[in-house]
């Protein structure tokens, strides 16, 4: 029982492990080690536009590896990080990012999560308040004639 949930385990993890890596295609690499690197990093960081919740560093959609290689081929040319990824924010809009900058155009994206927060506070603060007239108050003049005369109605 114990070699068949330890090679379960096993099947498990080199499926989870490894097929992300799996994705960027042995002719898509670059040669050198420092390169490659910079480009995975780049990849981890861009939306597949086909699957939208993976980077393209994980995808195996066509459009993915257009990007992969799109962002080596920007490498090659010398171009730093940052260039890379405005090139290709440039050409497909700031939905490629997976983590969208911030900026005035993207600021009621990062302001959404604070402000549904703080409404929930202040539903939350509103249902605890009591409805009506706390018990510590005392009873206007007015408010007195209306009870004395439901007491009165009642005792009729």
């Amino acid at each position: 029982m114990r070699r068949l949930l330890a090679a379960l385990a096993l099947a498990f993890w080199a499926l989870v492990g490894v097929a992300p890596a799996l994705a960027v295609q042995p002719g898509e690499m670059l040669a050198d080690p420092a390169l490659e690197k910079r480009a995975r990093t780049i990849s981890a960081e861009l939306r597949c536009l086909v699957c939208q919740n993976q980077s393209i560093d994980d995808s195996d959609a066509p459009l993915a590896g257009d990007l992969r290689r799109l962002v080596r081929e920007r490498l090659k040319a010398h171009d730093t990080d940052q260039q890379v990824l405005d090139y290709i924010v440039a050409r497909y809009g700031e939905f490629v990012l997976l983590k969208p900058r911030f900026e005035v155009s993207t600021l009621l994206l990062w302001l959404t999560p604070v402000l549904v927060l703080l409404a929930g506070l202040g539903l939350i603060v509103r249902a605890a308040k009591p409805a009506g007239p706390s018990a510590s108050e005392p009873l206007t003049d007015r408010e007195k004639a209306e009870l004395n005369e439901i007491l009165a109605a009642k005792d009729r």
